[in-house]
């Protein structure tokens, strides 16, 4: 069974390190991978190409979305619904994210804390570092609600931390499906002409996402201090019989 484990961590790492190296050298296939995120018109017009494979190829294009970061996924949600359907769409999108975000949590804890304060910004690890020492799913869960945060690489942070990676697996996913089905749904109605439904759907979701959009630095930074602030401390007794240095 460690063995295994070990073989599976290790084949993750290589996967992970893989796609960096892709993204530091600019190689062509991360250019190609780019324009399919980026050109709305080109990874449509490829899907379609693809036939009976580009279920598999989106799901592909999702994971890969969330374990290469710097990759901008924005558009592959609403895509999805536009492509595949709503519901269908919302399925795909789904499978793709919560085993991109599986394996960006594997490569994290199996590449340890150097790797990862690599990957992310000095900014970022500054505001969302505290994660490592976390160990709540609700935190886990609001933070993958809350839009405007740095899901993909909170995936690696999440991977230092304690949390059980089934506990992981489960509490993000149910933290992104309403921002992935909103996308869904989206694209759904575009591709049939629904305006109106289009509308009122993205009214109602401005509406409620707007305040959680806009005080999401305030939120994260309250989570940190209350990390801190439940940090436990050593006691008088305690600081005198500790060793010195």
């Amino acid at each position: 069974m460690k063995a295994r484990w070990l073989l599976g961590g290790a084949a993750v790492a290589a996967i992970a390190a893989y796609c960096l190296w892709l993204v530091l050298t600019d190689a062509p296939t991360y250019q190609f991978l780019v324009r399919l995120y980026v050109d709305k018109r080109f990874l449509k017009h490829a899907l379609r190409e693809w036939g009976t494979l580009a279920p598999i190829i989106f799901i592909g294009l999702q994971a890969l979305q969330v374990i290469v970061s710097p990759i901008p996924g924005d558009l592959t949600g609403f895509l999805g619904g536009y492509l595949f359907g709503q519901w269908t769409g919302f399925f795909y999108s789904m499978t793709g994210m919560t085993l991109g975000s599986i394996a960006a949590f594997a490569a994290g804890r199996w590449l340890g804390v150097h790797y990862v304060q690599r990957l992310v910004s000095a900014d970022t690890w500054r505001r969302m570092g505290f994660i490592v020492d976390a160990e709540g799913a609700i935190l886990c869960f609001i933070i993958f609600l809350i839009p405007g945060l740095p899901k993909d690489v909170t995936c690696y942070l999440f991977g230092l931390s304690p949390m059980p990676l089934w506990v992981f697996a489960l509490v993000s996913t149910l933290g992104r499906a309403p921002s992935t089905w909103v996308l869904s749904a989206q694209g759904a109605r575009t591709e049939s002409g629904d305006y109106l439904y289009l509308i009122l759907l993205t009214a109602l979701v401005v509406a409620l996402a707007l305040p959680l959009y806009y005080y999401r630095n305030r939120l994260v930074a309250s989570f940190r201090r209350q990390k801190m602030a439940s940090a436990p401390r050593l006691t008088e007794s305690e600081s005198e019989q500790s060793p010195p240095g």
